[in-house]
C-alpha cells in the first residue's frame, strides 16, 4: 500500500478538489479544514436558491463560487474549491484566478473508482443520477490525463486507501 501523503501548502494556496460525485471530497474538506475555508458549489447551490441538487442554477452558483474564491484570495486566505472539477475549463479558470493573486496552485485527484460512488450515493440524502457516474468515471480518466500538463505548482492523485489517511499541513 502507498505512504499516505503529507502534504505542505503554504497559506497563499488554492487547493482544488477534483473526483466524481460521491468519492469523498466534501468530507475530506469537512475533516481537514475550518467550513469557512471551504468553498462548496454545493453550498453555492444551496445560496441561490435553497437547493444544493439544483442542476439548472448551475450558472449562477459558479457566479458565486469564483466570486468567493476571489475575494478570499484577495484577502490573502487559504483557500480549498471543492466542486468536481473534472472539467478541463473549470480547472484552467481556477488556475488563471490563483495565478492573478500570486496563489500556490494544488490539485488534489480522488482516483475512486465508479463503483465505490455509485455505493456511497445510495447512502447519501443528496444522490446524483445513475448516468452521471459512467459520465464523470470518463471525464476522472480525461482529468487524470490531462491535469499534469495544466500547469498546477502541486498536483496529487488520491487513491481510496490514502484519502482518509492523507495529511494537509498549511505552513504560516
Amino acid at each position: 500500500m502507498n505512504t499516505p501523503p503529507i502534504i505542505k501548502l503554504p497559506r497563499r494556496s488554492l487547493l482544488v478538489l477534483a473526483g466524481p460525485a460521491g468519492c469523498g471530497k466534501s468530507t475530506f474538506a469537512a475533516r481537514r479544514f475550518a467550513p469557512t475555508m471551504v468553498v462548496s458549489s454545493d453550498q453555492c447551490r444551496a445560496l441561490v436558491c435553497d437547493d444544493e441538487n439544483n442542476q439548472r442554477v448551475n450558472r449562477d452558483a459558479f457566479d458565486l463560487f469564483y466570486y468567493i474564491i476571489n475575494k478570499r484570495m484577495y484577502q490573502h486566505r487559504f483557500t480549498v474549491a471543492d466542486s468536481t472539477a473534472l472539467q478541463p475549463e473549470a480547472r484552467r479558470r481556477l488556475l488563471e484566478l490563483a495565478h492573478r493573486h500570486g496563489y500556490l496552485t494544488c490539485l488534489l485527484i480522488f482516483n475512486v473508482p465508479a463503483e465505490t460512488c455509485r455505493a456511497r450515493n445510495e447512502q447519501r440524502h443528496r444522490r446524483v443520477e445513475e448516468q452521471v457516474h459512467a459520465y464523470h468515471a470518463g471525464l476522472l480518466q480525461q482529468t487524470l490525463q490531462e491535469a499534469p500538463t495544466e500547469g498546477w505548482h502541486r498536483l496529487y492523485v488520491l487513491s481510496p486507501q490514502q484519502i482518509d489517511a492523507a495529511v494537509i499541513e498549511i505552513e504560516p
